[in-house]
């Protein structure tokens, strides 16, 4: 993906063009990492930790959160607290690999948790779904996690984009999750936005990187030095 960190070797470039675009985009860029830039951790994400070693505390939030969808299944809030407390444990150190930058089989397995509470959560229709834990989902559902791109390109179009201000960042994130998931028609319509949506005298490079993004979705370390190469 764009400015993915995974792939081998691409970790210190894409630090060096991540920083130029947070001062490109500034504050279009989201905060924890779901959902804010390009790449489906996001900016803040590639810098900081993961959850410190907290299972304990976790598991007895978790235990309370179970008790209250048991008693409560039609209780929207509660399923939305369960995903988010779940997501919180299974970004937790011991589930999550910082060389491969990948979550662990059992983070996996602990993300397929998450998943499952957020569908509850979904199928109660929520008025307004919760902003917080359906940008955590976005990295549930990213490269690092499940890998499910089509979960993610409806989760900016239906739930996130809708709840902030357009920015070129938001728009090239959907482009690169719809790519990835083989939707064109979508990748395209959401690059051009970016585009659109980038200072002027920075849309030529926002462009060349996404026609980097649809030539290469998934970002193996060939895309990854055309990409960065393209955005400087």
């Amino acid at each position: 993906m764009l400015f993915d960190l995974r792939a081998r070797g691409r970790r210190r470039t894409v630090q060096a063009v991540y920083l130029g675009l947070a001062l490109l985009f500034g504050l279009g860029f989201v905060g924890f990492g779901v959902g804010g830039g390009f790449g489906g951790g996001g900016i803040f994400e590639a810098f900081s930790g993961k959850e410190g070693s907290q299972n304990a505390g976790f598991s007895s939030q978790i235990a309370a959160a179970e008790k209250r969808v048991h008693k409560h299944p039609g209780e929207a809030a509660a399923w939305s607290a369960l995903a988010d407390v779940q997501f919180h444990q299974a970004s937790g150190s011991e589930y999550y690999e910082e060389a491969k930058q990948q979550f662990t089989s059992q983070g996996k397995a602990l993300l397929v948790k998450v998943a499952n509470s957020w569908s509850r959560y979904m199928a109660l229709k929520p008025a307004n779904p919760d902003l917080t834990v359906a940008q955590e989902m976005l990295r549930v559902y990213g490269q690092e996690g499940l890998n499910q791109p089509g979960e993610n390109v409806a989760l900016l179009q239906q739930i996130v984009i809708p709840a902030k201000p357009p920015t070129a960042a938001l728009y090239g994130q959907l482009a690169e999750f719809a790519y990835q998931a083989s939707n064109t028609s979508v990748g395209d319509l959401a690059s051009r936005k970016a585009v659109s949506l980038a200072p002027p005298s920075e849309r030529a490079r926002v462009k060349q990187a996404l026609e980097q993004v649809k030539k290469n979705p998934t970002g193996s370390s060939s895309g990854g030095a055309s990409t960065a190469a393209a955005t400087g």
